[in-house]
């Protein structure tokens, strides 16, 4: 297992996260993704953390705050020391019915910091991450609570998920300016099937040097080997029952296409060639994997030893590209005269020939 430092900090991280959406189950959308029970937990957390994994991830929504419990339980029932495993969770979902019970006021984050501590059964979080957008919450009332907790201790460090990039960049100036806890990290979607990513927010995390969580490497279980062109919607699947995220089909069809000799050349699931994909881009700090079952994680873990070959690189990369959006090409256009060709991805200009 290799380990990267959780964005621009000295705390270094996996670069496999084990995500325990699965863990409980429950109502609503979760019944949809996992029921793992406490047993089950316990083996997943232990082969986890057998393997170099030391960066686990929940949230106090995941099945009403059950993931959270059950996690807990499972450090507490291995008897993993608590400075042996980086614990991260996220806070914004609603946890009631009362008006206050949801967001990302001050009011709500200091109640829900308390109650996930006490479902984890420690002290402390290491990643405490703001769930979603707010757009009622002043941003600096969000900053400042959360600034409040890393100098309490509660908190550690602090990110967000599913921000747009202009967001973070605002937060991060309000945060340089009045001297608070700035975010480390943002958690997002990104897989070989949806590379939006890419345009805005990739170049973003490198500027500000934030870490890059990935969350549904596999598209929500598209990339897992299961789906084909042919067989669109197997049973059993998660997907099949909630498809999500969203993904354009023909290209991730195509995706599926390439990645099958390439998996067949390695002597693997179409499953690890994504998850290599994504741990060969340097932007990438570490990539949740969740799992229902031991030989899933197993499967998954093993994709730390694949390494692709530049020209299995080039060929994902050109297969998965995203189409031209503006005013990307529009810099590669008027960039070419003055500076050469522009790598898009890094904002960067080679010098003219």
């Amino acid at each position: 297992m290799k380990y990267k430092p959780l964005g621009y900090t000295g705390l270094l991280v996996s670069q496999l996260c084990l995500g325990t959406m699965t863990f409980s189950g429950g109502n609503g959308v979760y019944k949809h993704i996992g029921n793992v029970d406490q047993a089950g937990a316990d083996e997943l957390v232990k082969a986890s953390i057998d393997t170099g994994i030391n960066f686990f991830d929940t949230a106090d929504v995941y099945s009403a705050g059950e993931s959270e419990s059950t996690l807990g339980q499972s450090f507490k029932n291995l008897g993993i020391a608590r400075k042996d495993y980086v614990l991260a969770t996220k806070v914004y979902s609603r946890m009631g019915q009362g008006r206050n019970d949801v967001g990302a006021s001050r009011g709500h984050i200091m109640d829900a910091v308390e109650a996930s501590l006490k479902r984890l059964q420690t002290d402390h979080i290491d990643l405490y991450q703001v769930h979603a957008t707010d757009t009622l919450t002043p941003m600096e009332e969000t900053l400042r609570a959360l600034d409040d907790l890393v100098r309490q201790g509660k908190v550690r460090y602090i990110g967000v998920s599913n921000w747009q990039a202009w967001r973070i960049a605002t937060a991060l100036g309000i945060s340089a300016r009045l001297n608070l806890a700035r975010f480390n990290t943002l958690q997002a979607y990104y897989s070989i099937a949806g590379r939006d990513l890419e345009r805005e927010l990739g170049p973003l995390l490198e500027a500000e040097k934030l870490g890059l969580l990935v969350w549904s490497p596999l598209a929500g279980g598209l990339l897992s080997g299961k789906f084909s062109r042919e067989n669109q919607s197997p049973e059993g699947s998660r997907r099949s029952a909630f498809d999500f995220p969203i993904v354009d089909k023909e290209r991730a069809w195509n995706v599926i296409d390439a990645m099958h000799p390439i998996a067949a050349a390695h002597g693997c699931s179409p499953a690890r060639i994504a998850l290599a994909w994504l741990l060969s881009k340097p932007v990438v700090t570490s990539v949740l994997v969740g799992a229902k079952r031991l030989d899933q994680l197993e499967d998954n873990i093993a994709a730390v030893d694949i390494t692709l070959s530049d020209e299995e690189i080039r060929q994902l990369d050109a297969i998965s590209e995203l189409p031209p959006e503006y005013p990307g090409w529009m810099l590669a256009t008027q960039g070419a005269d003055r500076f050469g060709p522009i790598d898009l991805w890094n904002g960067r200009m080679s010098a003219a020939s």
